[in-house]
């Protein structure tokens, strides 16, 4: 009998091949024309695989959601994704910050070899499968040769969350499992950039860098970068705060982060004889012209004193119109609650049913957690799918 995976995506292909691995007979559907759509998406800018960290630093990363995603992370952590993908023949080299990327940087050589072998091992993989729920025990798919019906032995949901409809993350399964009495929790914007309703004054700046500033939201001090984009902010250095500034938080800018406030103050005391303030501010900061249009857009008219100016400096107010919009977030928070499944990640109310990846209920910065924690999660049902047939 067949077990099925919905969803051609890194979590959904990799509970395939630990099934395929275990000599089970596997089917792969998926909606879209091609499989791994938001995979080969997320390489345009480099394929971040993991995070080469400290497991206690790394598990860290997905904050309230550490605990239940432990024993998958354990069971498959960075050095694993990295020995995985070796064995695919990528090889790989470990960036400054810890970030793990293949040689060739894209995503579509190692999708391409994983394919191959999914086939080698006979797993079925059907594109334009798109599923439209159950019928009594059966799938029910809408295919190119019509409506298809398929008792599985198992099932694995490895649909995303509700970013990127066009790659195929839709959210609409979402609708699926609440017909099924499921309650879920609310898909929310992750790893999002920013509304920003810029003055005129910012228009010769859009799509300059911001850099060498760290953004602060409560606990959360991220020194990443960031993109003047013309709706906003965007980049990894906005990503990483936007849990917190999606709850509410303040956030600001420290414009000088490896400079200490007393370092600032003297600075700004020095003599400053006929010059403006601007030029004041340019001749003893040096902060460029990106951190100064920032400094003038938030904070304007700026303060005399050089005390509360550096105050400023070091802690700037960003006003902003909230997170953007959720199909243009690279990932989300929100789905399915761990509380809703077992320890193998089976839904609990609906036996041999089992989710895995984005439509779990967790989220994590950008930095190799997204992709690493999509493919534990769907090895680890996966592999209790084998186990428990073994």
């Amino acid at each position: 009998m067949t077990h099925v995976v919905i969803g051609g995506g890194p979590a959904g292909l990799m509970a395939a091949e630990e099934m395929a691995r275990a000599g089970l007979s596997v089917m792969v559907a998926d909606a879209k024309p091609s499989l791994g759509r938001k995979f080969l998406m997320a390489g345009k800018s480099g394929l971040n695989l993991t995070k080469d960290e400290a497991f206690a630093a790394f598990l860290a990363a997905y904050g309230d959601r550490a605990d239940p995603l432990r024993p998958m992370l354990q069971a498959f952590g960075p050095g694993d994704v990295k020995h995985w993908a070796q064995g695919l023949g990528q090889t790989l080299f470990t960036g400054s910050t810890g970030r793990v990327f293949p040689d060739v940087m894209k995503a579509s050589p190692l999708l391409r070899v994983w394919l191959a072998r999914l086939s080698e091992m006979s797993v079925m993989l059907r594109p334009r499968w798109r599923w439209t729920g159950w019928d009594g025990a059966a799938l029910v798919f809408d295919t190119p040769q019509g409506v298809e019906r398929i008792q599985p032995q198992s099932t694995v949901l490895a649909l995303g969350g509700a970013s990127w409809a066009r790659l195929g993350s839709d959210g609409a399964w979402a609708g699926l499992l609440k017909e099924r009495g499921f309650d879920l929790a609310p898909f929310q914007p992750a790893n999002v950039g920013l509304r920003v309703a810029w003055s005129h004054h910012m228009a010769p700046l859009i799509g300059q860098p911001v850099k060498a500033v760290a953004f602060q939201a409560g606990a959360c001090r991220s020194r990443g970068e960031a993109v003047i984009s013309a709706t906003g902010l965007e980049g990894g250095g906005i990503y990483s705060v936007s849990k917190p500034v999606r709850e509410g938080v303040a956030l600001s800018i420290d414009l000088m982060p490896d400079f200490a406030l007393e370092q600032i103050t003297r600075r700004l005391t020095g003599p400053r004889g006929k010059a403006s303030l601007s030029t004041h501010l340019r001749k003893r900061l040096k902060l460029g012209s990106v951190r100064t249009a920032l400094l003038n857009e938030f904070a304007r008219p700026l303060p005399v004193d050089p005390a509360a100016l550096a105050m400023v400096i070091k802690a700037l107010p960003v006003a902003h119109q909230g997170p953007g919009d959720m199909d243009g977030a690279i990932s989300t928070a929100g789905g399915v609650p761990f509380a809703a499944l077992d320890d193998a990640l089976m839904l609990r109310d609906l036996p041999g049913v089992y989710c895995v990846g984005e439509m779990l209920d967790w989220e994590a910065p950008t930095g190799g957690y997204l992709l690493t924690a999509c493919f534990a999660t769907g090895r680890w049902a996966g592999r209790a799918i084998a186990d428990r047939l073994a």
